[in-house]
């Protein structure tokens, strides 16, 4: 048997006592961890597609290990300019290996959003159908005292919409993660993005050292120490 499954924003076919390296999880070394979000199924007789996911399927691993990946070269060249830049970067992963794949029951998360059933009234008509908002008022406040993350050299308006759906929206909780946990959570944003200096460059604007952020900015690449 084997499925394709989506983890950490990647599409992988994968088999029972497989290994697997993927992005970043946050998943501590030697626990398990449950993905479901799977795609396709092939139990040898039969093969089920999903729309876009199989219901109650689901692939159950466990942690390995935490590492990083090979070196990539990143070579830039200007023509006639004398412009040469050379860098590298290794990408954080987490290796795993399957340990079963249940084809039905598994269960997934409750969605954040509940509605109730409608109840009839006395004249017969169905009562309006309540929706839980509680959550709306907390993002809006969030939203009112979010920083401009664009200011970090490297991140781009996709990026910063991405960490701020992820909870991150000013540059105290920016300083306050890491390059391994941004990575993860920007994984799915298309690009080589290189987190190693974001940290560092937020703890400067939470602090309002934009003079000596602008100076260290100058000598950056798009987020990369030259």
């Amino acid at each position: 048997m084997y499925a394709i499954v989506e983890m950490a924003g990647q599409q992988f076919k994968v088999a029972k006592d497989q290994k697997v390296y993927v992005h970043r999880l946050q998943t501590e070394e030697g626990k398990k961890i449950t993905f479901d979000n799977v795609l396709l199924l092939d139990d040898g007789k039969n093969v089920t597609v999903g729309a876009p996911a199989i219901d109650g399927a689901a692939v159950e691993a466990k942690v390995i290990k935490h590492l990083k990946g090979d070196k990539v070269i990143v070579f830039h060249k200007k023509r006639r300019k004398g412009y040469r830049k050379k860098n590298g970067h290794r990408q954080s992963l987490t290796e795993i290996v399957i340990e079963s794949i249940v084809a039905k029951g598994a269960k997934k998360a409750a969605p954040a959003e509940k509605e109730t059933s409608a109840k009839p009234k006395a004249d017969g008509k169905a009562a309006p159908v309540e929706k839980s908002v509680a959550s709306k008022p907390k993002a809006a406040k969030a939203k009112a005292s979010a920083d401009d993350l664009k200011k970090v050299e490297g991140i781009g308006s996709k990026i910063a919409e991405t960490l701020n759906a992820a909870g991150i929206t000013t540059y105290a909780e920016l300083a306050k993660s890491t390059p391994e946990k941004i990575s993860e959570i920007i994984s799915d944003v298309r690009g080589n993005h290189v987190t190693d200096t974001w940290p560092a460059q937020a703890k400067l604007a939470a602090e309002g050292k934009w003079d000596e952020l602008k100076k260290w900015q100058d000598e950056l690449d798009g987020g990369k120490e030259s």
